[in-house]
């Protein structure tokens, strides 16, 4: 079995790549963007599978069907829970919501190999008629939707985290954390760059490498040195939350 990433967020395309791995899949090819995915597949035999991001650095990844007819499986890995859920129950084409979790990668792989492999891609014309649908469902930046919950993985347990109770998101030894209002840390997969895509800019902001925060958990703002801010969190108290210099202004209208 041939497989393909397309996801224009490098470590993330990299985090599904060895999650795949774990599965005994083997990833060929990883491409980042619109343009260089039209160019490859018209240069390059079609994989079996595809895992697909929906929005791509240059556009959305419909594009890629417009202009090349596609000769394999999809499997949609989005961020977008409320309308890819309605648009993938219409069709045979399972879809994973970022961040990806393990059970359902497998879950959906093991639904390629039934659906798929055994019958010789059948059903590839309804999926086919289907990205027009759900082009359409996209297409319209003011339908655009962001995550609205987080799942964490405790132990042998999931916990569920909505956005209204995250104070702020920061990295940490190349790990990506949670911090809620009531002061506790959950790892999550992927990068603070791919966050900044899945979360809504009117209640969170980047205001440095290292950290993203809510709106409405600043507490106080103070001016610091070098024309920077410090921001005061509720419970947050490791490092100093600091706006760095080439984002005060930027942040400051944010703030309104």
């Amino acid at each position: 079995m041939t497989t393909l990433i397309i996801e224009d967020e490098k470590p993330a395309a990299r985090l599904l790549q060895r999650k795949l791995e774990k599965l005994n899949i083997s990833v060929e090819t990883m491409l980042h963007s619109v343009e260089e995915s039209i160019e490859w597949f018209s240069k390059n035999e079609h994989p079996d599978l595809i895992f697909l991001d929906i929005q791509l650095s240059d556009g959305l990844s419909f594009e890629i069907f417009e202009n090349i007819d596609i000769k394999s499986a999809i499997i949609f890995t989005t961020a977008y829970d409320e309308y890819a859920l309605k648009a993938f129950k219409l069709n045979s084409i399972d879809y994973l919501l970022k961040p990806i979790d393990e059970d359902d990668l497998e879950t959906a792989v093991l639904k390629f190999k039934d659906r798929f492999e055994a019958v010789n891609f059948v059903g590839k014309k309804s999926l086919q008629l289907d990205f027009e649908h759900i082009k359409k469902m996209f297409a319209n930046p003011f339908e655009k939707t962001f995550k609205k919950r987080f799942t964490v993985k405790i132990g042998q347990h999931l916990k569920i985290i909505s956005t209204d109770e995250i104070e702020c998101f920061f990295s940490e030894n190349k790990g990506t954390y949670i911090h809620t209002f009531d002061n506790r840390d959950y790892l999550i997969d992927g990068t603070l760059e791919l966050l900044e895509q899945e979360i809504d800019s009117k209640d969170f902001y980047r205001i440095s490498r290292k950290f993203i925060i809510s709106l409405k958990a600043i507490k106080e703002i103070v001016v610091y040195s070098n024309s920077r801010l410090k921001i005061i969190l509720p419970t947050y108290k490791e490092d100093e939350v600091i706006v760095s210099r080439e984002k005060v202004s930027d942040f400051k209208n944010w703030l309104g």
